[in-house]
């Protein structure tokens, strides 16, 4: 596992694990309930979240023996608070978006307890819990100081006063973090193949979902216009390059020695482009509407100069063959399938632990 992995990871965790209660305000598990520690203590001030109206006590849930702080809860959602402001039309659809998103949050920060505890738990009566090696765990530290303190310790630990978590807290954290993401990969390594006649079944009753516009594989090459260039000029250099073209030379290859567009050191390579008139300029768009794969056509002329362009690729408009998009339907598939074997894992969990909702 790399920390380049993890990073991924984590950035998606809240978006993995974001999913609503079902049901009642107690889940049933084992008889006995574990002794609550005592609540946190209320911040000094109340936020835009309601959250201490909603929860007067400081608690929005417990997991077994663990407590979820409203505290906890407002850490995740205070940066998805502005995104709400703009989206709500009144005050009354904002506060029903900031229920359903504390609701979210507080069945994510659920699962993730369950989670963990799942991955610590001895898989015989000789074993002892799983735990992730301490060097994995100051890689991971590591990694976030250097990408998002710029390396400043100082920083670093000046954000952790500002969370109000020691470091002890945040290496805790940073475990679970990798706990998380380790156990949701090998729900996904459990997922099985996508037959063959699935993914002809999804193609056939969502063929509209793969109709594509025209498109071009472009490369070109492009002669700025100096001062006092006139056409003639311009026209004459690309008259010189079309003609290295046809004596076998590849436009690749003359887009690096000549072109000087952004794109030189990649052959003026611009990737797929859309024909359509609100997105590719009406000049470009005009001499490639008629060209085939592996042309070029007559060079562009424009004020800011003139354009040798070239059609590595062409795709026409219309619904694409199943051949073309059979991995983009078997990625979609085995998501779904992913998801659906994961949701019935975190709901096994859930049935298995004490949950109480405040």
């Amino acid at each position: 596992m790399t920390s380049r992995r993890l990073a991924s990871g984590l950035a998606c965790l809240f978006a993995l694990l974001a999913c609503r209660p079902a049901s009642a305000q107690l889940k049933k598990g084992p008889s006995t309930a574990p002794s609550a520690p005592a609540p946190a203590a209320a911040p000094t001030q109340p936020g835009p979240d309601n959250l201490d109206l909603r929860f007067a006590n400081g608690m929005a849930a417990q997991v077994e023996d663990r407590i979820i702080t409203v505290d906890d809860v407002r850490h995740e959602i205070a940066p998805l608070i502005p995104q709400l402001q703009r989206q709500a039309h009144n005050e009354k659809e904002f506060n029903d978006m900031l229920e359903s998103l504390q609701d979210d949050t507080i069945q994510g920060l659920i699962d993730r307890v369950l989670i963990v505890k799942e991955f610590r738990k001895p898989k015989g009566e000789d074993q002892e819990p799983r735990r992730i090696p301490d060097s994995y765990i100051d890689s991971e530290i590591a990694r976030k100081q250097l990408e998002e303190f710029d390396n400043d310790r100082s920083k670093f630990l000046a954000y952790l006063r500002s969370m109000g978590k020691t470091l002890r807290e945040f290496r805790r954290d940073t475990e679970e973090d990798i706990i998380v993401q380790y156990m949701k990969s090998q729900q996904r390594k459990s997922t099985s193949i996508v037959s063959p006649v699935k993914i002809e079944q999804f193609y056939n009753e969502n063929k509209e979902r793969f109709y594509q516009e025209d498109k071009v594989h472009l490369r070109l090459i492009q002669f700025t216009r100096g001062e006092g260039e006139t056409d003639a000029q311009l026209l004459a250099k690309a008259a010189e390059v079309t003609r290295r073209l046809m004596n076998g030379e590849k436009f690749e290859d003359l887009a690096k020695l000549f072109s000087q567009d952004p794109k030189r050191s990649k052959g003026g390579d611009w990737g797929w482009q859309n024909l359509s008139e609100t997105e590719m300029r009406k000049e470009f768009r005009t001499a490639i509407l008629n060209a085939k794969k592996g042309e070029v056509p007559d060079p562009v002329l424009m004020t800011e100069g003139c354009f040798l362009l070239f059609i590595e690729d062409r795709k026409y408009a219309g619904i694409e063959p199943l051949d073309s998009v059979r991995p983009q339907i078997e990625m979609i598939l085995t998501q779904q399938m992913a998801s659906i074997s994961q949701q019935r894992w975190l709901e096994r969990l859930r049935r298995d632990a004490y949950i109480r909702h405040y």
